[in-house]
């Protein structure tokens, strides 16, 4: 699944840096994440950072884009390769 922010936004700046797939950016009037690069933080940290620090929880699950675990896992691997980085084959299982 893919994070969505909200309109409740307030830009603070806090969830852009804590994300580990560079998904997340300044948008027009709000912080917006790209649900191609959003693995719910899956391969990087137990929970989703930005849901995590965000002052005014308005970071929800992207109802236009819900995945399973297994898909979450291989855009992390797209990713982490696209990246040249090491990718990791440990996944948990199902």
């Amino acid at each position: 699944m893919a994070l969505t922010i909200t309109d409740e936004c307030i830009n603070c700046d806090v969830c852009e840096p804590e994300c580990p797939n560079d998904a997340i950016s300044m948008g027009e009037s709000i912080y917006e994440i790209e649900p191609s690069r959003c693995t719910e933080c899956v391969g990087h940290f137990d929970e989703p950072q930005c849901v995590q620090i965000c002052p005014v929880a308005c970071i929800p699950i992207h109802p236009d884009f819900v995945e399973d675990n297994a898909s979450l896992w291989a855009k992390y691997r797209r990713l982490q390769a696209e990246a040249g980085k090491p990718v990791s084959d440990a996944a948990p299982q199902a």
